[in-house]
């Protein structure tokens, strides 16, 4: 898979990508992640890239042109055309489901924002979808940006090593996780269940699997509520 991204700082992904599941990631050629400034793309002296929003109101908008410049230089440079995202409040939530679906791309190119917002033109001309992180308001989409390339990247084949561990992750089937627990077995009069130390897989399983009902049903009563149903649907 190949992630572009077009930032204003493209500094700030540094960090984030030179560490852990990411870097591996990039160093086994399992995905190439390719950072582009719009900065670069400004056509004056002063690097402009926003101005005041036509019909008033506060703050600043990208202008249209160092954007579709940045991406019209990038989008050649693989064949896959690749699937066109923005970060902004505006989008629809980033959930698991969606993630996985991201992950099955051959490319995506990320359009993080900054000050009040995108001009239109740049959704409408290259046709872009929109996704959030959640209904917050961040300084910049690059945050929102690493959400998503980490949520992306840790389901690609061998990007987390054991191939099963993406696949027992919350919101993987609509449910949270279940408790995890490691040495030692008694923490400051906290004992680990007596189940997990019977060596019995069955049992643990199945209470596995009803603590993770659970706290669904605990925490998260819309989700759960959700999972009630396509259980029932797929019982029909």
């Amino acid at each position: 898979m190949r992630i572009d991204v077009l930032t204003l700082f493209p500094d700030m992904f540094q960090m984030p990508l030179s560490y852990s599941i990411l870097k591996r990631a990039q160093e086994q050629n399992i995905v190439e992640i390719v950072l582009s400034n719009i900065r670069d793309f400004a056509t004056d002296s002063y690097r402009k890239v926003d101005d005041k929003p036509y019909g008033g109101g506060p703050g600043m908008v990208m202008m249209p042109g160092p954007v579709f410049d940045c991406f019209e230089h990038i989008r050649p440079q693989a064949s896959e055309p690749g699937r066109v995202i923005l970060l902004t409040p505006q989008g629809q939530t980033l959930t698991q489901e969606k993630a996985v679906q991201f992950s099955a791309e051959p490319r995506l190119i990320l359009i993080a924002g900054r000050y009040e917002g995108f001009d239109e033109r740049i959704r409408t001309g290259l046709g872009a979808e929109q996704i959030s992180i959640g209904d917050y308001v961040l300084s910049g989409g690059e945050l929102a940006a690493m959400v998503l390339i980490d949520a992306v990247v840790r389901l690609l084949p061998g990007a987390l090593g054991d191939e099963t561990g993406a696949a027992d992750d919350s919101f993987c089937d609509g449910l949270l996780e279940y408790p995890q627990y490691t040495r030692p077995e008694m923490f400051r009069n906290m004992k680990v269940p007596d189940i997990l130390l019977s060596g019995d897989h069955g049992k643990i399983a199945a209470w596995r699997n009803e603590q993770r009902l659970e706290r669904t049903k605990q925490w998260r009563p819309e989700l759960y509520e959700k999972y009630v149903k396509g259980q029932a649907q797929n019982d029909k």
